[in-house]
């Protein structure tokens, strides 16, 4: 059970939701070219009505304390499969043109080793949570929690006002209690799940910004209200990205002054890695063939001049020609209505080899 393990085994079950969302990129299309916020959302903004929530709570595979507290908040079962949904659409789109594709395949045996793809999926996991529990709160759909705690505004005149901000203080207390996060274990593996879970969680908090909405006569500011709001979940997934790409391999030293065992790696800027640096412990493997890992990259489609030669790993890629439709020759008729036309195009596809 999940309450045996440590904070970070717990995050590690919520990520395996994402084998009951297996189909999710298929229902919505996603090709991994448009822009996730065009995504629809599956969810309601309603918290679920009499017991509904807590068979959900009771389908999910956590600890029975987490299951306790699934239970005493009607809003919090579907805001972890938002997060859930969040993290993989997320994780998907990041990495579609690179030979690991965060698929579902493999992904039990890639969480229990230490590569960077492990990493990131940790972080983008943290990340959502967070995300979807400050959203949860200024959407009403959580009922222990409502608008962020800014200063010189009422939740009664926020909610009037169509302000109210997204509530990342009570987010980030709940995950660490849901999480049920203790001091740092001595295991370095642990360490480092521990260290990525925050990257995920700094990289939301990076993304907090404060906006502020006029009410004076004719749009001047003679009063101003102003709160705190999350960036879109994109803007955090392209930061984690990031911090993958400049991933730092680590291992465990002994601080000679507190004993204490700590991470350690390749110096950079004067330090051996930062609070926001994603680390791992071993190297990838190169995803290319189908292993525990992943499927491979044989059938994947790519791109001629910028894809191709690395994701197909140097087998080569077969070409063909596919047809399109699409609209076409568009005029706006008076008042409000456009029309189309429907053009047929033809594409080459190229995808890689076998062989």
């Amino acid at each position: 059970m999940c309450s045996r393990l440590p904070r970070t085994a717990c995050l590690l079950r919520l990520i395996e939701l994402c084998i009951l969302l297996s189909h999710t990129a298929a229902y919505f299309g996603l090709t991994g070219r448009e822009p996730l916020v065009f995504l629809p959302a599956p969810f309601s903004n309603e918290p679920p009505t009499g017991k509904a929530h807590l068979k959900q709570c009771e389908q999910m595979t956590l600890a029975r304390r987490q299951k306790r507290l699934c239970r005493r908040e009607p809003g919090l079962a579907e805001t972890l499969r938002e997060s859930v949904r969040l993290s993989l659409l997320e994780c998907r789109y990041q990495f579609r043109n690179e030979r690991w594709n965060c698929s579902l395949d493999g992904r039990g045996s890639l969480l229990k080793r230490g590569f960077k793809e492990t990493a990131f999926l940790l972080a983008v996991s943290s990340a959502a949570l967070s995300h979807a529990l400050a959203k949860a709160c200024s959407s009403g759909r959580m009922e222990r929690c409502t608008c962020d705690d800014s200063p010189g505004i009422q939740h009664r005149e926020a909610w009037q006002w169509g302000v109210c901000g997204d509530n990342l203080k009570y987010s980030t207390k709940f995950l660490k209690k849901f999480l049920g996060q203790k001091r740092v274990s001595k295991d370095l593996r642990a360490q480092i799940d521990s260290h990525n879970i925050n990257v995920g969680i700094r990289a939301v908090k990076s993304g907090l910004k404060t906006t502020c909405k006029c009410h004076g006569v004719s749009g001047s500011c003679a009063v101003r209200t102003c709160w705190k709001q999350l960036s879109p979940f994109h803007d955090t997934g392209r930061l984690l990205k990031f911090r993958y790409d400049t991933a730092m391999r680590v291992l465990s030293v002994t601080n000679a002054a507190t004993g204490e065992t700590e991470l350690a790696g390749p110096r950079r800027h004067g330090q051996s890695h930062r609070s926001t640096d994603l680390v791992f412990l071993e190297d990838s493997p190169s995803f290319c063939r189908p292993s525990r890992y992943s499927p491979g990259t044989a059938g994947r489609s790519c791109a001629k001049d910028t894809s191709c030669q690395s994701l197909c790993c140097g087998r080569g890629y077969n070409t063909a020609m596919h047809l399109t439709t699409l609209s076409c020759h568009c005029q706006v008729r008076w008042c409000c209505h456009v029309e189309c036309q429907t053009c047929v195009r033809e594409e080459e596809v190229y995808t890689c080899k076998n062989t």
